[in-house]
């Protein structure tokens, strides 16, 4: 347990928490929404810290990252609790658990000694929600960065701009899931607004991270083309045409179990409407074996990264025409 980081003391013994927009106002010996921070006596504390609930090491393409470090290896830490409530979630059981969920004893110089020693190149801060054990990423984060190690956010992009600046001085790269409309987000995330998602994508982009975005489609919430198209050029016009953008199928799950897949036509049609619009990089994840899992040579359509599910055949230039690829990270390239 540490105490927090961003909380303002109220009347009594209540603290206003103020590392997400949510600004929970916590009485005495209770928690926030997220189920993280609870007040003891008038101090905020993270419950969760050095305690991760899951561990394991994955290849970065998973988060997804596809433009980042391609075909490395990152360790992966989640501790439990989630700021969104989404119907939808794939790790409820981690995210928002009806009892306390196992963890254990791993401090941040652990999880660096751990990632040296399998020889990983990163640290990903994934799984539930990285903003909310925001002071156990920070401190992994720089002894991460001294060690030479990449720190990578896979967030719901749900942060505060005060804690998104200071956590983007030790973040190298982030994939924000970029749900759809204020509708979508009142409805099936329980939050009044996309908008701080924006801003702290803003905040990103300006700090120099590599961003990104996965639009998960779940059919009759977000998959009507004027919803994709608006998504698109936001993500176009604020973050750039070069940011690589990731359509995702919805399969049901947690309190969406009514809603059928989404149609691989769905996505076929999200990811030509990106590209129509100017988008470079677009991908249609979660359809194994899809060939917009690779990607293609912008110039002359050829394949220049082969994937086959996380396996990839490399290439950082095209073999046909010679143009480049947008690769970040390179020096953690194996």
């Amino acid at each position: 347990m540490k105490e927090a980081l961003f909380y303002e003391k109220s009347s009594g013994k209540r603290v206003k928490c103020t590392l997400c927009p949510r600004h929970c106002v916590i009485p005495d010996g209770e928690r926030g929404l997220c189920s993280t921070r609870e007040n003891r006596g008038g101090r905020l504390y993270s419950v969760y810290y050095g305690k991760p609930c899951s561990v394991s090491i994955d290849p970065i393409e998973k988060k997804p990252l596809f433009h980042f470090a391609p075909g490395s290896q990152a360790l992966s830490i989640a501790t439990a609790g989630c700021n969104l409530a989404c119907a939808f979630c794939q790790n409820w059981e981690i995210s928002h658990p009806e009892t306390e969920v196992p963890t254990e004893d791993l401090p941040p110089e652990r999880v660096v000694e751990i990632a040296k020693n399998y020889s990983v190149q990163g640290i990903s801060y994934t799984y539930t929600e990285p903003t909310v054990f925001y002071e156990y990423a920070l401190d992994t984060m720089k002894l991460a960065r001294k060690a030479g190690l990449y720190n990578m956010w896979v967030s719901n992009g749900y942060t505060s701009p005060r804690p998104a600046q200071k956590a983007a001085k030790y973040m190298d790269a982030i994939n924000i899931d970029l749900k759809g409309d204020v509708k979508f987000y009142r409805k099936l995330c329980g939050v009044p607004s996309e908008e701080p998602v924006y801003d702290a994508l803003n905040v990103y982009k300006k700090s120099g991270v590599f961003i990104e975005i996965t639009n998960l489609i779940i059919p009759g919430c977000n998959d009507r083309p004027e919803q994709i198209e608006k998504l698109v050029r936001w993500v176009r016009d604020n973050l750039g045409p070069d940011t690589p953008l990731h359509f995702s199928r919805f399969y049901p799950n947690h309190r969406l179990t009514d809603v059928k897949p989404t149609p691989v036509s769905t996505l076929e049609k999200a990811y030509n409407i990106a590209r129509k619009a100017g988008m470079k990089w677009v991908y249609v994840g979660n359809v194994p074996g899809h060939r917009n899992e690779s990607t293609y040579c912008p110039k002359c359509g050829e394949v220049v990264i082969k994937r086959e599910g996380y396996n990839i055949d490399l290439k950082e230039s095209c073999s046909k025409c010679n143009t480049r690829i947008m690769l970040k990270g390179q020096k953690w390239i194996k």
